[in-house]
């Protein structure tokens, strides 16, 4: 159904409460309640339609996933997008990825980062380049891949995108759950016997809260302004712990750990994790640049996103790495990972700069991975709405999709909290997989069959299956990537027979495969289609 409804539901006629409740209206037109009405029309406003009309005027939003139009795309600063991927990834969960070389591959320090900077250079071009759909089209992340994989197929990667963030949701509410325990312990100063403290799970609840309270009142279009301002600075005070961390302990980080070469099958495992760390994006990068002015050129969203995954994915990958290849030649350190993983290692690190000024320190570390739940719950619940595109689901605004999300996080999180350092290993390799797949195929279907060129989408087909592809070509595709993926993988559950020699090759050759595959396939569906 094309969305060409309404474009004004009240006049805004002076600066009163009146017109904030006018305003309100106004960006509701976006809601799912309006398409509702376009298709049939909805009884007289009920006492959860005016719950839902106050939250949005006084700050929450509750829109859903219907493109937005080049005349509600107004923001020109573009550069913005850079603080955005900035702040959401300068916090510990990124330092927490750059341990995994030296702690779960046994990778020197050396090889940890090169492995770092080589990956990251290559894997984060898919998720910069998807960022400049946002501007041109107005659509979110997932409602432009049903063009590619049409309007229903579309569930299967919605699915997967929406397990992925549950999944970083998870990782990073046990993280900054784990920290804030750390931070409630104290030592006596005549023994030295830890002493108080809060459980891993009331941290984790907290952190939660924060998040969804964060999501909740920050994210309000035009261009979720608030979350906006507030990613601009975020990444300051987790920059100054980082920076102190160093400076206390700028003696201590011997990052020539001893450990021999890497072999192959090293470098390309831990190679696969870190580009699943960022790839993963390519399911919501556009969700985050749909405000922007289409005139905006897109050189200059590409290279801003780009610029903005790489800068803080790389140098706090690589702080991480350093300390982890040096935790063995300090005592203090090894007893604080023994005892209480990343977040007491973290402690033992930051304990020079004395005992309460550190736990203030690891306060602001827990908190830093807000920037990065806030947008992950944006964007969970819109993948959850193209995940079951049906009218019930479209009814449901998108702050109560958020508190679903938030109270199936906060269990998952809690059962997964005693297996941190393996999860994340295992997550990052399994989603980088899928991810590279759906990039491959959505990747070639506009370079290859569009030609780059976003006139040739008809953005008022984003909900008519008729008008959309069919999506078998992109689904076969998939299932072929997805063949080479278990070929190639190499888990601790599970190694395909060519990851014996050569090791993890899965996302490497899933791209390509998939990529390649759907060329004929896709020339034939549109032979036959004319879709």
């Amino acid at each position: 159904m094309p969305f060409r409804i309404s474009r004004r539901l009240a006049p805004r006629t002076s600066r009163s409460r009146d017109e904030k409740d006018a305003r309100a209206l106004d960006l509701v037109r976006d809601d799912a309640s309006l398409v509702l009405q376009a298709k049939g029309g909805l009884p007289p406003e009920s006492q959860f339609q005016h719950l839902s009309r106050r939250l949005l005027a006084f700050g929450v939003e509750t829109r859903g996933i219907l493109p937005v139009r080049p005349d509600d795309r107004t923001d020109p600063q573009f550069y913005k997008v850079f603080f955005l991927w900035l702040s959401a990834n300068c916090n510990v969960l990124s330092f927490s990825a750059g341990t995994l070389g030296p702690i779960a591959f046994g990778l020197n320090f050396r090889d940890t980062a090169l492995c770092i900077l080589g990956f990251n250079i290559i894997g984060i071009i898919i998720p910069a380049y998807f960022s400049t759909f946002g501007p041109k089209l107005g659509l979110r992340q997932m409602v432009q891949a049903r063009y590619t994989f049409g309007f229903w197929l579309t569930m299967l990667p919605a699915g997967l995108n929406l397990a992925t963030m549950m999944g970083y949701l998870v990782l990073s509410c046990i993280l900054g759950g784990s920290l804030l325990s750390s931070a409630s312990v104290g030592f006596d100063a005549t023994t030295g016997e830890r002493r108080g403290g809060i459980s891993w799970d009331v941290g984790i609840i907290i952190i939660s809260l924060i998040g969804l309270t964060v999501r909740q009142v920050l994210h309000n279009p035009p261009w979720l302004i608030r979350l906006r301002s507030y990613e601009r600075f975020a990444w300051i005070p987790v920059t100054i712990v980082y920076l102190i961390a160093v400076g206390v302990n700028a003696h201590r980080i011997i990052p020539d750990s001893g450990l021999p070469a890497a072999t192959a099958p090293q470098i390309l495992s831990f190679g696969s994790t870190v580009v699943g760390f960022v790839i993963s994006y390519c399911g919501l990068s556009s969700d985050f640049t749909t405000y922007m002015r289409s005139d905006i050129s897109a050189h200059k969203v590409f290279w801003y996103t780009y610029f903005g995954f790489m800068t803080p994915i790389v140098l706090v990958q690589l702080l991480g790495a350093a300390f982890a290849a040096s935790f063995m030649a300090n005592p203090a350190w090894a007893m604080g990972y023994e005892t209480k993983s990343l977040s007491g290692l973290l402690h033992a690190i930051l304990r020079p700069a004395g005992d309460h000024f550190s736990r203030f320190l690891l306060v602001v570390l827990a908190f830093s991975v807000i920037a990065n739940v806030s947008p992950t719950l944006y964007s969970c619940s819109l993948s959850l709405q193209v995940f079951l595109p049906f009218d019930a689901t479209l009814r449901i605004p998108r702050y109560l999709l958020s508190t679903v999300a938030t109270a199936a996080l906060v269990p998952l999180a809690i059962l997964a909290a005693n297996y941190f350092e393996v999860a994340l290993a295992n997550f990052l390799g399994l989603i980088g997989y899928w991810s590279a797949i759906f990039g491959a195929v959505v990747f070639v279907e506009h370079v290859v069959f569009r030609q780059c060129d976003f006139g040739q989408y008809d953005v008022d087909a984003w909900d008519t299956p008729s008008k959309l592809p069919p999506g078998v070509a992109a689904l076969a595709s998939c299932a072929v990537g997805a063949g080479f993926c278990v070929l190639c993988m190499e888990q601790v559950w599970f190694t395909g027979p060519i990851a014996k020699t050569t090791g993890d090759l899965a996302v490497e050759l899933g791209f390509v495969s998939a990529g390649v595959v759907y060329v004929p396939l896709r020339y034939l569906e549109r032979k036959i289609s004319s879709r």
